[in-house]
């Protein structure tokens, strides 16, 4: 008897487990299939929309590739914005524009020296004259005259550069295109270029060059990512003014420029 109730008793417990556990595969499997699985991590460092704030310093230009007025200083605040055009594994190609709505350009005044001959020998000096193309000092004879054809007044006159002031300006590049390489990396070296124009309060760099000019720059630089949306630029840029020869003179201003960028986005 007590053997028929044991036997009994292990065959309802072998079926109650049979019955249970095939219930309990299938919600197993359910939750299994139903759980959020973690998503692959997104490899690039790029942003498809980029917003970034800015500054800019030259202290001094030359004759670097098509400007030929010297030491004019830049300094240039704005904003620019980027959007994505094309990532792959070596490079991100991103479209970029830039607005500088304080765009300040510096020109060096002149001093003239004027040693006089005749009639009396003598020496004047005077400052804060129109700013010249170049700085290197220039001395030139000249020789004044009467209505008669009576010589009034000559001798020899040295230009040099002395003192300087500001313009202030706005930038507008609407043109412009940024290559970052290794877009896998936090630290991306990139190329850089843009075109558009710049309006100034007063012509630059000289009197007769006119107050609309056209810009471009082309540049180099590192990107350090902070973080997948947050980042740090330094790059070097060659930059150029120039009126394009609409204006009576048209002596161009180039300069290599230091930017630092701050740049956000998603």
């Amino acid at each position: 008897m007590l053997l028929s109730s044991a036997g009994g008793c292990i065959k309802s417990l072998l079926f109650f487990r049979r019955f249970l556990l095939f219930p309990l595969l299938v919600l197993t499997y359910t939750v299994a299939a139903g759980w959020p699985q973690s998503a692959h991590p997104d490899p690039y460092f790029a942003r498809r929309n980029t917003f970034s704030f800015f500054g800019a310093y030259s202290n001094d230009s030359s004759h670097i590739l098509l400007g030929d007025a010297e030491q004019r200083k830049l300094l240039n605040f704005g904003a620019a914005y980027g959007r994505r055009l094309l990532l792959g594994h070596i490079v991100n190609w991103q479209y970029s524009g830039e607005f500088v709505p304080l765009a300040m350009e510096s020109d060096p005044q002149s001093r003239e020296v004027d040693n006089q001959t005749f009639p009396t020998v003598a020496t004047h000096i005077y400052y804060n004259q129109e700013p010249v193309v170049s700085c290197a000092p220039q001395t030139q004879p000249y020789t004044l005259y009467l209505g008669n054809g009576t010589v009034y007044s000559s001798g020899t006159a040295t230009i040099t550069c002395f003192g300087r002031y500001w313009t202030i300006g706005e930038a507008f590049s609407p043109v412009g295109f940024q290559w970052n390489f290794l877009p896998q990396r936090k630290v991306q070296p990139f190329l850089i270029g843009h075109g558009g124009f710049m309006y100034s309060t007063k012509p630059i760099p000289v009197p007769y060059a006119g107050s609309f000019n056209f810009t471009f720059d082309v540049g180099a630089g590192i990107e350090v990512y902070r973080a997948k949306m947050r980042s740090i630029r330094v790059e070097y840029r060659y930059h150029h003014i120039s009126n394009h020869d609409t204006a009576i003179e048209n002596p161009g201003i180039d300069n290599g420029m230091l930017q630092v960028t701050y740049s956000f986005g998603r």
